[in-house]
């Protein structure tokens, strides 16, 4: 089942129709940026645990289950916190520190790109 659209109440009390990821970035939008950063610790705080089961699977002899989990903690890391940090990442350009931090690693990246280019 996928969701399509979801319905919004704003504070006047209209409601509107829109798509998740849209109502993901209004929410966002009204948010202060440390609650945004917040955000990202959701799936994070989901996936790293099972990153961590994925020993325990295999220790038992269980390697099929094991990759089957590993694959799906890594595509969950992978796919689901790089959509909400896009969502979240305009938020997380006014705090300072994570600017300053997000413009070093942009300008290490475009380095690397050129050496390897």
């Amino acid at each position: 089942m996928q969701i399509r659209r979801v319905v919004c109440v704003d504070a006047a009390g209209s409601a509107k129709s829109q798509t998740p990821s849209a109502a993901l970035a209004a929410a966002d939008r009204a948010a202060p940026p440390y609650p945004a950063l917040s955000i990202l610790a959701g799936p994070l705080a989901v996936v790293e645990p099972l990153k961590l089961a994925i020993v325990f699977i295999a220790g038992q002899g269980h390697w099929s289950m094991s990759g089957l989990v590993m694959l799906f903690a890594y595509a969950v890391s992978l796919f689901v916190t790089h959509w909400l940090f896009v969502v979240v990442k305009p938020k997380l350009l006014a705090l300072p520190w994570f600017a300053r931090a997000w413009a070093r690693f942009v300008a290490l990246r475009d380095r690397a790109w050129r050496w390897v280019a």
